[in-house]
């Protein structure tokens, strides 16, 4: 039978926060405990009476939690007379380290026993018998009636009440009890609240969860929360010098550790506004001094970093703020501000240790304590003892493993110590990596170094090759082959012609052909001439292939007579490879001699400038040799004998496949224009040319392979991914397709060389957390670094900047001297050396390899927060509809940035996801500043010439629905409604409220509006799920029908209840008669 009535009273805000956090999540974290050693001659029947005496004294540790029907909150309900049951253990038998073991085991596992709160106060006490000297009390109680300060007390009064039993006194104590506390917090949020509250709303509170860690386990299968510790010991040396610090600059010891975990997350997530709270006691009034029960709160405080700010400077700012939160904090509950049971992802907790007490002969010491009283992801408890500091750093297991927070405990220690020698420093100056690690960042994954011939150019390793095998096949396009000795003459013969013209050492040639012998034969031929060539791709508009030229000074330039009209801008000596062959082939077939050597150019490759003028990366021949050397040891082309290709030859990509096949022995492919376009082309001549080796463009290959003939579009033995992210989706394809194809993921900027970073695929392998597939780690003779933007490492797994040093680097930008020197700047880690700055982002993974994340540029700031572009795509490539996608931030309206995601669907789906799809797909797993504001599905994303994504062509993205008017009264009011929150002259029933430009904060406005208007209940999560005009007014209609059904029933009811007996069986039967 369930209870009518109940004496109680009400919980406080603590309380109650944390008993609607245990509702949705595991209650047993929640509680304190701790465990004391007890030495000498302990009676334990006058523990127990002890004990009794402190309970009978403080109401708090006699507290129920009971409800009434229908109550969502409990009362505290105060039990007369309770007896405290002491648990008695025996651990003598076992030997002191067995002890411990044993001890560790059961404190976790009475940490798991569930309290009966409604017939039970969540209190229990255990005595283990170490030894007949030695003993361990334990108090194990649910955080609903205990703190970290209630524990200490405790203790204090529990040897108080021994030492009186001992001696035949009443152990007298009148505490304030705690429930007249709770009534006093909730009066006073319910009288004098409005002048504290306007305080903790102006923190912007609503703001506090926008970051985490990049190591955060974002697909948690099980969502309990399961705090876990770390703990590290500050020992007495460093004490000192912490102690000498806080009293230099008048601040307490807890501010300085809170400055250090702020500065250290600001540095993790790079975020320059950041809320941790901060544990703050709750007695601060002397009337409170030593009461018993969960006063202790988590304040969220704001702060704001920059790079530049010194840390003497973040320490007053911390010190302030505390102060100020300590002066307010009775107001602040997260019910009442922010309008839910929220928590502090990162919070801070500070405290001394509890103290030794000594009474009749016994002496009582802290062995083992936990707290917890509130959710949180990582929480930095600091414990001052006699002789150290204690800092225990608390996390859900759900979200971070023990490795990644012991390290993160090791950077705090580095922190610390660089704050401590240096508290002038500004934050960026503050290293956080430890020796050990910046040993293994700046030196193994760098060590590299493999010797290599260096004083060769990338000709004569190839005229190597065609002594060792002349009468192989070197070259075929189409119908058309040539022998190593047949390529090499004619390249001889071109040579000469081009010395005869001026043509030699740091002497650029344009090189203006369609995918032909003439290619490889001119290519060479300037070579061999000493000369550098320019490849020019006939693709180019001829605006910007003049430009090319002018900017080269080029003054001979190498092309086919069907490609000469569109030479008409430029002067230069033109050089037709057929019509003009027949003077050509009058030349000497011997290999010309030449004073060309290593440090002179080989290429100059125009890529596009963020200025819209192209930049020419100018690369020497020993750059390009050590490509070749590292690529052919990285991949492993000993068993290659076909090489293709069929990337575009104005860019480095295709450098790959040309020199290595022309340089071991292999026979290279030139795959025409016509084919390299068209997937059943291409698969037909793959299927009559067996192909070994293939590099390309991912999503070049993905559109390839939707020939009805994928399968013959891959490789037999190696297949090289390069230029753009490669996804794990397109992997799995491949290797369906090609089980025994090597693949490898292969990035380098042009500025590096082709490549400095490789990534074999395993057989089988699968995606691990990421949807892109590693790039890898550094081939030889290449260092590789992620820094952040003090050009300082970045710890691993952290994303920095990209930067790359070692014998790949080119010489710079061609008649671009500041670019240069701003692009290939001073290493700072070795003298006389550089580093080229990519503009990726990029991190080590636990193995080692590395991660592109994006670029840098595509990180944007919305609404004031910072998002990553790239991670939205990972995530939504998730989805099991969508193959592919690209987010961008369009501003169509001026002032107006919203995010667009453009997709691609899976083939294999029968059907696309709509815009609502994704958007509820996205929910669950992103915030919603990062929900793109609409979608649109393409069946190919645009390209540019050399295969990559060309940003510029994707389509603005329009309304679903044509404007449909608003056909009800109902529709009216709501269109209205967003017209006048979204500033639009008009709205339709079917526009999205999110692709119109609506996000949360409008939404929060309608929300409210809607309310006001109709008078019903509405939530965010309703405007997610029914985002058009029309399906809201569905929703509103049937609330408000609802609404209408329940007030007739109460009015009938109420009618029925003025009715005697009588009247009512007259009624019914004068109803049972009208049927």
């Amino acid at each position: 039978m369930q209870k009518q009535q109940i004496e109680g009273f009400r919980l406080s805000p603590q309380q109650k926060h944390l008993w609607l956090l245990q509702q949705g999540d595991n209650a047993s974290p929640y509680r304190v405990q701790c465990a004391v050693l007890i030495t000498d001659n302990l009676k334990i029947d006058v523990l127990q009476i002890a004990l009794q005496n402190v309970v009978n004294q403080h109401e708090i540790l006699r507290t129920t939690f009971s409800f009434l029907p229908g109550m969502e909150i409990p009362l505290q309900v105060i039990i007369d007379n309770y007896d405290i049951s002491l648990t008695e253990l025996n651990f003598t038998d076992l030997s002191w380290q067995e002890q411990e073991t044993k001890i560790e085991s059961l404190l976790h596992e009475l940490n798991k026993i569930p309290f009966d709160l409604e017939n039970y106060p969540p209190l229990k006490t255990y005595i283990v018998t170490l030894s007949p000297k030695k003993y361990l009390l334990i108090l194990n109680l649910s955080a609903l009636i205990a703190d970290n300060s209630t524990l200490k007390y405790l203790i204090d009064k529990i040897s108080i009440s021994y030492s009186a039993c001992l001696q035949g006194q009443d152990f007298i104590d009148e505490p304030m009890q705690y429930a007249d506390i709770a009534e006093w917090q909730n009066e006073l949020l319910d009288s004098e609240s409005e002048l504290g509250q306007e305080y903790w709303r102006q923190q912007d509170i609503t703001s506090i969860d926008n970051f985490n860690f990049w190591f955060e386990n974002q697909q948690i299968e099980n969502s309990e929360f399961q705090p876990q510790c770390i703990s590290l010991t500050i020992n007495n040396d460093l004490v000192k010098q912490i102690e000498s610090l806080t009293h230099t600059y008048n601040v307490n010891k807890s501010n300085f550790l809170l400055t250090c975990w702020l500065i250290l997350l600001g540095k993790i997530t790079k975020q320059s506004d950041m809320f941790i709270g901060v544990a703050s006691d709750g007695r601060k009034y002397e009337e409170l001094d030593q009461v018993l029960g969960l006063l202790t709160k988590y304040l969220p405080l704001c702060f704001h970093l920059e790079a530049e700010f010194k840390f003497s400077e973040i320490l007053k700012q911390v010190t302030e703020s505390a102060n100020n939160a300590y002066e307010w904090q009775e107001y602040f509950t997260w019910e009442e501000t922010v309008k839910s049971a929220g928590f502090c992802p990162f919070t801070f907790e500070f405290s001394e240790c509890i103290e030794n007490f000594s009474v009749a002969e016994l002496s009582f010491s802290l062995y083992k304590q936990y707290s917890c009283i509130d959710k949180f992801k990582i929480k930095l408890a600091g414990f001052d003892t006699s002789d150290s500091l204690i800092t225990e750093f608390y996390f859900d297991a759900n979200l971070y493993n023990a490795q990644d927070i012991k390290t993160l405990s090791e950077q705090f220690k580095t922190l610390l110590e660089d704050a401590i020698s240096n508290p002038e420093a500004t934050i960026s100056q503050l290293n956080i990596l430890s020796d050990r690690e910046l040993e293994k960042l700046l030196v193994e994954f760098n060590n590299t170094n493999v010797n290599y011939p260096q004083d060769k150019c990338i000709h004569q390793i190839f005229e190597e090759q065609v002594r060792r095998t002349p009468d192989a096949i070197a070259l075929v396009f189409e119908q058309q082959q040539l022998t190593y000795a047949q390529l090499n003459t004619r390249a001889n013969q071109l040579a000469h012609h081009l010395r005869q013209r001026g043509v030699g050492p740091e002497v650029l040639v344009g090189l203006y052909v369609e995918r032909s012998l003439e290619m490889v034969i001119g290519l060479l031929g300037i070579l061999k001439a000493g000369g550098a060539y320019i490849p020019l791709d006939p693709a180019y508009p001829q605006q910007r292939l003049a430009g090319m030229l002018e900017d080269a000074q080029v003054k001979v330039l190498l092309t086919q007579k069907s490609l000469i009209s569109n030479l008409t801008q430029y002067p230069a000596e033109v050089i037709c490879l057929d019509a003009d062959w027949e003077k050509i082939a009058q030349q000497s077939p011997e290999n010309p001699h030449t004073d060309v050597k290593p440090e002179n150019l080989v290429y100059v490759i125009f890529t596009s400038g963020s200025t819209g003028k192209p930049k020419g990366v100018t690369v020497e021949h020993r750059q390009l040799c050590n490509y070749l050397y590292a690529i052919l040891e990285k991949l492993d082309f000993s068993t290659c004998t076909s090489f293709a290709h069929v990337a575009t030859f104005a860019a480095d990509l295709g450098n790959t496949i040309i020199f290595p096949a022309l340089c071991i022995g292999g026979c290279l492919h030139i795959v025409s224009q016509e084919r390299v376009s068209h997937p059943e082309a291409l698969a037909e001549y793959f299927h009559h040319h067996a192909i070994d080796c293939l590099k390309i463009v991912p999503t070049h290959l993905a559109a390839l392979l939707t020939s009805s003939q994928a399968e013959k579009i891959l490789p037999r033995k190696r297949l090289i991914l390069g230029g753009e992210a490669s996804s794990w989706q397109l992997i799995e394809q491949i290797q369906q397709l090609a089980p025994d194809c090597q693949i490898f993921n292969h990035y380098g900027p042009t500025e590096t060389t082709v490549g400095v970073l490789t990534y074999p695929i395993k057989p089988g392998q699968r995606q691990n957390d990421s949807t892109t597939v590693p790039i890898g780690r550094a081939i030889a003779n290449t260092q590789i670094y992620l820094l952040d933007s003090y050009q300082q490492p970045v710890p691993l797994g952290m994303s920095g900047e990209l930067y790359i040093g070692g014998h790949n680097l080119a010489r710079g930008y061609l008649h671009q001297p500041e670019l240069t020197q701003a692009k290939f700047i001073p290493h700072p880690f070795v003298p006389d050396a550089r580093l080229y700055k990519t503009g990726d982002l990029a991190r080590y993974l636990p193995d080692g390899n590395i991660e592109f994340l994006g670029r840098i540029d595509h990180q944007v700031k919305i609404r004031g927060f910072r998002i990553e572009l790239e991670e939205i795509s990972r995530i939504l490539e998730q989805h099991p509809q969508v193959q592919q996608t690209v987010i961008v931030v369009r501003e169509d309206v001026p002032g107006d940035k919203r995010l667009v995601a453009y997709i691609i669907c899976d083939t294999k789906s029968q059907t696309n996801p709509t815009s609502a799809d994704l958007r509820f797909f996205l929910q669950e797993k992103l915030p919603e500043y990062m929900i793109p504001s609409a979608f649109v599905t393409l069946k190919t994303l645009p390209l540019s010439a050399n295969g990559k994504l060309d940003r510029e062509k994707l389509p603005a993205p329009e309304l679903a629905e044509n404007f449909v008017a608003p056909r009800t009264h109902h529709e009216e009011l709501i269109a209205g409604i967003w017209e006048e929150i979204l500033n639009l002259k008009k709205v339709g029933i079917h526009n999205n409220f999110f692709e119109l430009g609506g996000h949360s904060l409008l939404a929060t406005q309608v929300i409210s509006r809607l309310q006001q208007t109709f008078g019903v209940t509405m939530t965010l999560r309703q405007l997610f799920e029914f985002p058009t005009v029309s399906e809201l007014a569905v929703i509103i209609t049937q609330q408000l029908a609802e609404q209408a059904d329940e007030e007739m029933l109460s009015q009938m009811l109420t009618e029925l209840e003025e009715l005697s007996e009588e009247e009512v069986q007259a009624t019914l039967a004068k109803e049972g008669a009208s049927k």
